[in-house]
């Protein structure tokens, strides 16, 4: 008996020998899909308009702008000539006209707490800036040229505590090409908004080999790629709305979370106040779900539409939905030429906070990320996928109880990663086979 209890023991296994019974007592790893069950709050904080260099170029560990230095990344002009000094910054006294051809701090020249101009940032643009993986053309193939260039010193951000004490991911793409209202509608559908018999007028040209001639919204093909609003209330006074975008029906996240009665909830700034017609900061362009026929007014789904308070008092009071999407308004939202970065993440950093000091905290997962690169530059090529992205990489930090401790993570994820994640926690179809292959932050969280 004691050689058959040692044998057990030298393989970590307990016999208990009067029962028969044979007990292993070596600790199994939870299983990713078996630990996500532990999550049952997950919260999409959605900030605007930043690349991974601009905001956490400089994070130790991380895939930096050292890296991108090794790279001589040299910006060239329409020519393929590299320049001497960086294309001057229109319009904007506060930078010099002889910045060197390599990237250059903001701060010492706009600081933090200041909206620096905006930096261009559309769908052909980005493509055209990424130069088929030379990144070589952010200043040329934008309006503020030079600037594209800039970074801020990342440890002055005041959402790097929490991107220093949990995950950073540092190889996080915004799933399609160019700007806000496209990422924000595929973020949540994995699909891209078509406008057949759009107007002449909104169509882009484009050559044989596909590169733009003229800039537009809609694509030959008929997908609107670019700037638009949606044809349902609320939009701004006096639209044009021959000019805004037609409901749009794919499939949402929301509709497969409603349709497995799991609670949800889409909560905006300014939602309320634009509602009834009030001034306002709500960003009309960046509420994604007001494109679709589901969410039009006197829809069911439209009480899924909520003011960004709701959200504060759901956080403090314990009583948030499985998931929440937060989405700050003009102003507090950190895109560049309306919102300076240091007050925006100060607000993002209450909103994190109201969760994980409220009453949801222990089983809550906070992702907080950005929806695209807002024309900034970035030295990592993004990978190809489709046709429509990814497009360049940005920053996200993964926060919460379930979240790896001061960690880097390397791991390939994009937006609809967001998507698979809660495709994953709550047994949904995938809506599309982006977010259908897209990793879920697997190695993002811990599990016991």
């Amino acid at each position: 008996m004691r050689l058959q209890r040692f044998f057990y023991l030298s393989l970590g296994i307990l016999s208990i020998s009067s029962c028969g019974i044979t007990k292993n007592a070596t600790k199994q790893e939870t299983s990713f899909d078996e630990g996500i069950k532990q999550i049952k709050h997950v919260v999409v904080v959605y900030m605007e308009n930043h690349s991974f260099d601009n905001l956490y170029g400089e994070f130790k560990g991380a895939n930096g702008i050292a890296n991108a230095k090794k790279g001589n990344f040299l910006q060239v002009d329409e020519n393929g000539k590299v320049y001497q000094y960086l294309p001057e910054i229109p319009r904007n006294n506060s930078f010099p006209t002889n910045l060197p051809n390599t990237f250059f701090n903001i701060d010492q020249f706009v600081p933090a707490d200041k909206a620096t101009p905006d930096v261009t940032h559309r769908f052909y643009h980005n493509q055209l800036q990424i130069n088929g993986g030379k990144m070589d053309k952010f200043a040329l193939y934008n309006d503020s040229k030079g600037l594209a260039m800039g970074y801020y010193n990342t440890e002055k951000l005041p959402l790097f505590p929490f991107a220093q004490k949990y995950t950073l991911c540092d190889n996080f793409f915004q799933s399609v090409f160019g700007g806000s209202y496209l990422n924000h509608v595929y973020m949540i559908s994995a699909a891209i908004p078509t406008w057949p018999n759009a107007p002449t007028s909104l169509i882009a040209e484009l050559d044989a080999q596909g590169k733009m001639v003229k800039d537009g919204i809609v694509t030959p093909d008929g997908y609107a790629i670019n700037h638009v609003l949606s044809r349902n209330q609320p939009y701004p006074a006096k639209s044009d709305t021959s000019k805004l975008l037609p409901s749009q029906t794919m499939v949402t996240i929301g509709d497969r979370l409603t349709e497995k009665n799991v609670s949800w909830a889409w909560y905006s700034e300014g939602w309320d106040d634009a509602v009834a017609g009030r001034k306002n900061n709500f960003a009309y362009n960046h509420e994604p779900f007001l494109y679709f026929a589901n969410y039009e007014e006197g829809t069911e789904g439209r009480k899924h539409m909520k003011d960004q308070n709701d959200f504060i008092k759901a956080a403090q009071e314990g009583t948030l939905p499985s998931v929440s999407f937060v989405k700050p308004g003009g102003g507090n939202d950190e895109h560049p030429g309306s919102s300076a970065v240091y007050s925006s993440e100060q607000l993002a950093v209450n909103l994190i906070n109201a969760v994980l000091e409220g009453p949801n905290a222990k089983d809550a997962l906070v992702i907080l990320t950005y929806d695209e690169f807002g024309g900034f530059y970035d030295h990592v090529n993004p990978p190809v996928v489709d046709r429509w992205g990814p497009g360049s990489r940005i920053p996200a930090i993964v926060i919460g109880p379930f979240a790896k401790k001061g960690f880097v993570d390397h791991t390939q994820y994009e937006t609809v990663s967001i998507l698979s994640f809660i495709e994953h926690r709550w047994g949904i179809a995938p809506l599309a086979e982006r977010d259908k292959k897209a990793n879920p932050f697997k190695n993002a969280l811990a599990f016991k």
